[in-house]
């Protein structure tokens, strides 16, 4: 497959839903054949000490794009929590120019909270907790205006996924 390839960043804190999001665009995708990939960012660089300097996520999703471009994607769903900021630099990695939608999920401190409840079972909520919080008010203060933002409190999965695929033009159906 030739052409262009487009990419669909979803960011936003911890327990705001972009996983989920993101496994419902793939299977929509999937159910009416649009080539696709997922990638889950926040695994690109996931090691101790925090190889950051090292453009380590950068490095990965350049190899892993590459890998994927050879065999015919061209649409790429790339999820982490400050991927929205970072465009410049995850589509430059990706080296072939894509078509970007980014979409920053928000939610209320309560809701976010009450996610991670659900999903953490070890000791480290309370971390995540905080980490979501200090995120959430980052992202706020420092996501461009070209970033579609989608609240998620008392909003379906499915609900979402239908605004996001809508803001990239993917056929959904």
């Amino acid at each position: 497959m030739t052409g262009a390839s487009e990419v669909l960043f979803i960011g936003g804190r911890s327990g705001v839903g972009k996983s989920s999001v993101a496994v419902e665009l793939h299977v929509r995708l999937s159910a009416v054949g649009v080539r696709h990939c997922v990638i889950e960012g926040d695994n690109l660089d996931l090691a101790h000490p925090p190889p950051w300097e090292h453009h380590l996520a950068e490095r990965n999703l350049a190899a892993m794009w590459a890998n994927y471009r050879a065999l015919g994607y061209r649409r790429l769903i790339y999820t982490n929590t400050v991927s929205v900021r970072q465009v410049a630099a995850l589509t430059a990695a990706m080296g072939d120019d894509p078509r970007v939608t980014a979409v920053l999920l928000t939610s209320s401190d309560a809701t976010a909270r009450a996610r991670l409840a659900r999903r953490e079972i070890g000791t480290a909520l309370q971390l995540h907790v905080e980490r979501s919080d200090a995120a959430a008010r980052s992202l706020d203060a420092s996501v461009p205006p070209s970033v579609h933002r989608i609240p998620t409190d008392d909003r379906t999965v499915a609900d979402l996924a239908t605004d996001i695929l809508a803001l990239t033009g993917w056929p959904s159906r």
